[in-house]
């Protein structure tokens, strides 16, 4: 676990780094500007965020007001690590799951860091681990434990009962980090709610061999979740082209969504170092806290 630890904090560390070079002012941070409590109202200007829109005030005829916030300095922070049989697709020396782990950790690190209160909630198709947030030092170690040394009730995968369970959990204004795969369905619903509620921020995590299947012939294909194995011809019909386009389509479905629901999204793919979506990251969080 300490030397667990001590890589996780090089990585934080060298992203701390690598931001200051580049980033000015007060946006040098993933976490700024989401944990936020009511603080005025002020008048309707062009790019505000709709959702802050008072329309009880609004509707009195004297203009279109918007409610303003200030910083919560008890901001919470959860990741939310989908940890199912899918996530364990990839090469030997790094699946889905590794990826994920390894930036909950980074980003675990970084939040208690800055200040913040950390929790983590992972799941398959049932609660694996709920921790609530804390703050310190402690708590960072509770967390890096409950994301890397864990066992798997179960290898199935419910998006919708994840979100429905955090909608439920977490009362209070948070930023939350969806950490899965997102091969899954009719998680629309809760995750939209979700984004309604919370700052909410999607790392999906995929790898070149879930959608790129060679042309094999007749192969098995075990399904880690069902727990079946399937012969499939792979020589018939395009059916590489069509899985390469599956999981294409699916993943513009899940962009798209998550733009229209002011939702943070980025993909993350297993062959590239973790710093450097991370700091695709900080530049996604500090476009959006402009704006804001």
């Amino acid at each position: 676990m300490n030397q667990l630890i001590k890589k996780l904090r090089r990585y934080e560390i060298i992203l701390r780094k690598v931001a200051n070079s580049h980033l000015q002012g007060d946006h040098q941070s993933i976490f700024k500007g989401a944990g936020l409590e009511f603080d005025d109202l002020r008048p309707y200007q062009y790019g505000d965020d709709i959702r802050t829109v008072e329309w009880k005030v609004s509707a009195k005829g004297h203009g279109t007001f918007v409610k303003t916030f200030k910083e919560d300095k008890d901001q919470s922070v959860y990741f939310l690590l989908d940890i199912s049989g899918s996530q364990d697709i990839g090469s030997k020396e790094r699946k889905k799951i590794d990826q994920g782990r390894e930036i909950a950790g980074v980003l675990t690190l970084a939040a208690v860091h800055e200040g913040s209160q950390v929790g983590l909630i992972s799941y398959s198709d049932e609660k694996e681990k709920i921790i609530l947030p804390g703050k310190g030092s402690r708590q960072a170690v509770k967390i890096i434990k409950g994301i890397f040394d864990q066992e798997k009730k179960s290898q199935g995968t419910d998006l919708n009962g994840m979100f429905t369970f955090c909608l439920n959990l977490i009362k209070k204004r948070s930023i939350l980090f969806v950490i899965s795969d997102f091969i899954d369905s009719e998680y629309e619903r809760p995750l939209k709610a979700l984004a309604k509620k919370h700052d909410l921020v999607v790392l999906q995590m995929t790898d070149p061999i879930e959608s790129a299947l060679p042309s094999l012939g007749i192969i098995p294909v075990f399904d880690k979740e069902g727990g079946k194995t399937t012969w499939v011809n792979t020589a018939f019909g395009g059916f590489s082209r069509k899985i390469a386009s599956s999981f294409g389509s699916e993943r513009d479905h899940l962009r798209e969504f998550c733009k229209r629901n002011q939702i943070n999204y980025l993909q993350i793919d297993t062959r590239k170092d973790i710093v450097l979506p991370l700091m695709e990251l900080f530049k996604l969080r500090n476009k959006t806290m402009k704006r804001g």
